[in-house]
């Protein structure tokens, strides 16, 4: 009977180490790879700066078109940009101008 109680105690206590082990790897895989892990915070942070650039590059380019109507307007009206504008809603040119197309970017 010695010899059966000290397996079961043994077993016991190795029991609980590889129950404790794995829970800490569980745990740790999931603190990294989960859905609120490290790996994902990293990406999140990424997309953040990304948002950042992209509204960054938004506000430029409203800040120029405000520039834009705000040339337009009766206040202080810009006549070559006016003309420019009427030409291309227009679709009309001089008959002594050249016409010089881009072709889209795909």
């Amino acid at each position: 009977m010695g010899l059966l109680s000290e397996i079961q105690n043994r077993f016991r206590s190795s029991g609980f180490w590889l129950i404790g082990a794995f829970l800490i790897i569980y745990f740790a895989f999931h603190a990294i790879n989960g859905d609120r892990g490290l790996l994902k915070y990293l990406y999140l942070q990424q997309e953040i700066a990304d948002a950042k650039v992209v509204a960054q590059e938004y506000n430029l380019q409203k800040t120029k078109l405000e520039k834009k109507v705000r040339h337009l307007s009766n206040s202080s009206l810009d006549l070559d940009l006016l003309d420019e504008r009427a030409r291309v809603v227009l679709n009309m040119v001089n008959s002594d101008e050249f016409i010089i197309l881009d072709e889209p970017a795909n």
